[in-house]
């Protein structure tokens, strides 16, 4: 098994230098017509996703991920036509350079090569990644989860289809099988890989930090907080909190944790009324369950413990903590947050500079909800993920984000004394 992952690396790698002989008006061709043949093989797809879906536990909260439908096929034919026609981000001059002696420095943008994207159960994962490393000139590894394997087979069938087409080496976007093994070989592929993007839990993420001798961006494990402030405006609080808590579950952009200054715990009811039409379930602190205990269901409202926070829940789940004030806010999500997305509600200038200047996270929101982290809300057409570190790509990753540069320098003969 490990040769022959090893062997199948080695194809992959040839094939990424293929890339660099295809135009971009062939590039953009071919993701134009894999998002057509996407929807005329819809019925394939949602027939080989269904039989995923008979695997999996309704109450998963992995099951909205890995569940699709047509309007989610036609959402990632969107996205992978917006992919196409954006600009290609190869061969950029970044930076130029005439230095005394004659001598020419330029800094080119250059695609990685090889990407290995790890990912659970997000089909449509599969289609994101090869539209944008397609798009960027880099061959893509793709190592779903065994909850959608038949789901990521049938896409990665019509990826193929339009490839050879266009007598293009279908190795440039492999899937590779779904099991731990094959995730460690990745891992370990040092020369043959050259990064790495882990896209899913906490545990993805840390088991990937631990074991990779690749170079790795962690992207996706999301603890999102909104600070209601004492300044909120109630209204806006009430739509931002539901549309981050119940718009999709599942994503790392849901809200997990509503922080609210205390002097508006009255104003709980009204900012909680429609999270218990949606069945949510709020794990309070003492100040805010007595204040909720009278309002909202008592089989939706649970006290608070130390692990309701810090927790990405990926559920009709979230917890509330009450406040002094925005420092001590900023102070709860500092400690608590995954540096993903934070949001203030408030009309105060003041409390949203600070909030803004002072928060560590990819995104940072002021009366916007966190459903907005995604890189097609962006104008980025699609993403690879959500980077969280800080070192090359932080928030929505896209084009730009995989790609690397390379200094061109050029003389009539110069040498250094």
């Amino acid at each position: 098994m490990k040769d022959q992952i090893k062997t199948l690396l080695q194809h992959i790698a040839v094939a990424s230098r293929t890339l660099k002989n295809i135009n971009n008006i062939t590039i953009k061709n071919i993701l134009n017509d894999t998002a057509d043949c996407l929807l005329k093989n819809q019925n394939n797809v949602l027939y080989a996703n269904s039989k995923d879906l008979s695997r999996m536990n309704l109450s998963s909260p992995k099951y909205d991920r890995l569940k699709l439908t047509k309007k989610r096929l036609q959402s990632m034919a969107d996205d992978m036509r917006n992919v196409a026609s954006l600009p290609s981000p190869i061969g950029k001059i970044l930076d130029k350079v005439v230095c005394q002696n004659g001598m020419v420095i330029k800094k080119v943008s250059i695609p990685f090569g090889v990407v290995g994207v790890i990912y659970e159960a997000r089909p449509n994962v599969t289609f994101d990644v090869f539209a944008l490393c397609f798009k960027s000139c880099n061959a893509c590894i793709l190592k779903g989860g065994s909850d959608a394997d038949l789901s990521n087979h049938e896409l990665i069938s019509i990826i193929h289809q339009v490839l050879k087409k266009y007598n293009v080496n279908v190795n440039i976007c492999t899937l590779l099988p779904s099991n731990k093994k094959t995730t460690t070989a990745m891992l370990n592929a040092v020369g043959l890989i050259d990064l790495i993007i882990p896209r899913g839990g906490s545990s993805l993420i840390n088991f990937v930090r631990r074991n990779a001798l690749v170079p790795i961006i962690e992207t996706g494990a999301g603890i999102c907080h909104t600070y209601f402030d004492k300044d909120g405006d109630k209204n806006k609080g009430e739509a931002i909190i539901n549309n981050a808590k119940t718009r999709r579950v599942s994503v790392c952009n849901a809200l997990d944790c509503l922080i609210i200054h205390k002097d508006r715990l009255n104003d709980l009811p009204y900012i909680c009324n429609n999270l218990s039409t949606n069945n949510v379930i709020i794990y309070a602190d003492a100040y805010s369950h007595k204040v909720l205990e009278t309002c909202y269901p008592s089989n939706l409202l649970q006290q608070a413990t130390e692990e309701s926070f810090g927790t990405e829940f990926l559920d009709y789940k979230m917890s509330i903590r009450t406040v002094n004030n925005i420092n001590e806010a900023i102070d709860h999500i500092i400690h608590y947050s995954s540096k993903h997305s934070e949001c203030i509600v408030s009309e105060s200038k003041k409390a949203i500079k600070l909030f803004l200047h002072t928060i560590d996270a990819a995104c940072i929101y002021a009366n916007v909800s966190t459903a907005f982290t995604d890189g097609s809300q962006f104008g980025m057409g699609a993403e690879i993920g959500i980077s969280t570190q800080k070192l090359h790509a932080r928030g929505p990753m896209s084009l730009k984000e995989l790609t690397t540069y390379k200094y061109l320098i050029e003389g009539y003969g110069q040498v250094r004394n």
